[in-house]
């Protein structure tokens, strides 16, 4: 079992940054990749971002590409995801999953087993 929980949402003025956390419990985190995904107003959740249970392999949706960097620290059980250059576009709540792929590919929803509750973020032009 692994519980998620985002954090670091908040408003900022396109072209700003922020800072997304995803914080897990759970003794079998380390295991799972963590994938980040959006879902705007009258929107379905989107793939935004993804990483191999071991740090490595990450994988970035189009929209992101260049703008994202997803990290994470398996020994403090957190996954981040810098966002720069923020565009009014990327206005959404952010939520991070854990799952288990054995391709490195984390945009497939079905993969993930665990959901946090979402973070709030809104950019501002």
């Amino acid at each position: 079992q692994v519980q998620l929980v985002e954090s670091g949402g908040g408003s900022v003025q396109a072209g700003g940054s922020l800072r997304l956390s995803c914080a897990a419990s759970g003794r079998t985190f380390s295991v799972y990749c963590i994938g980040w995904f959006r879902q705007a107003p009258g929107k379905e959740r989107e793939f935004v971002a993804g990483i191999s249970w071991n740090g490595c392999n990450p994988e970035y949706a189009d929209s992101v590409k260049g703008r994202v960097t997803i990290s994470r620290d398996n020994a403090n059980h957190t996954v981040l995801l810098q966002m720069n250059n923020l565009i009014p576009e990327d206005t959404a709540v952010y939520y991070c999953g854990a799952g288990i792929t054995g391709n490195n590919h984390y945009s497939d929803e079905a993969i993930y087993r665990y959901w946090g509750q979402g973070t709030q973020v809104a950019v501002s032009s």
